[in-house]
């Protein structure tokens, strides 16, 4: 069977994977969303009082690069999403052909382990 997505042959996932999954439960956070109204509260702010260029541009900035790591960060989670549920079905399909076949082995076991039913139960 294919190894899990952002997994290591001993199990452990990369430390970028790690990375990427907490800053996804962050970026899901009630904290991030009240950075974001804050940041947008401020470019408001700036906009109205009229502050130099420098304080617009810094505030424009600030919200442009939050929105590429964020942008980042949604393709990357996309894609893991994607290979594990390629991989699901990819180990449905394999135990589906095994017992037609008569077999009941490898695949089955594959298959409790990606969806998780020994952590289930």
């Amino acid at each position: 069977m294919a190894r899990w997505a952002d997994e290591s042959a001993a199990g452990e996932r990369s430390r970028f994977a790690r990375f990427a999954e907490s800053a996804s439960n962050l970026a899901s956070s009630s904290a991030f969303f009240a950075f974001c109204l804050m940041l947008v509260a401020s470019f408001v702010a700036v906009m109205a009082i009229g502050l130099s260029l420098g304080w617009k541009l810094f505030v424009v900035d600030l919200m442009t690069v939050v929105s590429l790591l964020l942008l980042a960060l949604l393709k990357n989670s996309e894609r893991r999403a994607e290979r594990a549920i390629q991989l699901k079905l990819n180990v449905i399909a394999a135990a589906l052909l095994e017992q037609r076949e008569g077999k009941t082995h490898q695949a089955h076991d594959d298959l409790k382990r990606a969806i998780g039913i020994e952590e289930q139960v």
